[in-house]
C-alpha cells in the first residue's frame, strides 16, 4: 500500500515537485513499503514458529503508526511527532528481531534479514537528528 502511495505522490506532485514531496515519495516507497515487505517476508520464512496474530498486528500498527507519524512530523514541522514516530519504529524493530530469535533458517536470509534491520535501526537516529536540523 505505502508503494503505491509513494508512487501516487510522485505522480501527483511531479509538476510541481518540491524538497517535501520527494522525500515523502522516497520515504513512502522506501521506508514504509519496501523495508515493511523485507520484514515480512523475512519473518514469516525465518520465524522458528509463526508469531501469534496479536504479535503480528501488534508489529505492523507499529510500523505504520510510526511511519505516518515520521511523515506527518516531517511534513507539519513538527519534531515530536518525528520523535514519537522514531521510537514506534525502534519498538517494531525490536519486536521482528524477537520473531527470528532462535531460528534455524538459510543463514544467507538471516544475515540479510539483520542486515535489513541494522539498516533501518541506524537510519533512524539519524533521521532524528537530521529532522531536529532541518526544523521537521
Amino acid at each position: 500500500m505505502c508503494v503505491i502511495a509513494g508512487g501516487l505522490v510522485a505522480g501527483f506532485t511531479a509538476p510541481v515537485a518540491t524538497e517535501s514531496s520527494s522525500w515523502a515519495s522516497a520515504y513512502l516507497v522506501l521506508v514504509a513499503g519496501v523495508a515493511q515487505v523485507g520484514l515480512g517476508l523475512g519473518s514469516s520464512i525465518l520465524a522458528p514458529r509463526p508469531p501469534s496474530r496479536v504479535s503480528t498486528i501488534g508489529t505492523l500498527g507499529l510500523w505504520n503508526l510510526g511511519n505516518g507519524s515520521v511523515l506527518a512530523g516531517v511534513l507539519l514541522d513538527r519534531t515530536t511527532l518525528v520523535d514519537i514516530g522514531g521510537i514506534a519504529l525502534v519498538i517494531a524493530l525490536g519486536l521482528v528481531l524477537r520473531t527470528v530469535r532462535r531460528s534455524t533458517g538459510p543463514a544467507l536470509l538471516l544475515r540479510a534479514y539483520w542486515l535489513l534491520v541494522a539498516v533501518l535501526g541506524l537510519s533512524i537516529p539519524i533521521g532524528l537528528v537530521l529532522s531536529r536540523i532541518r526544523g521537521g
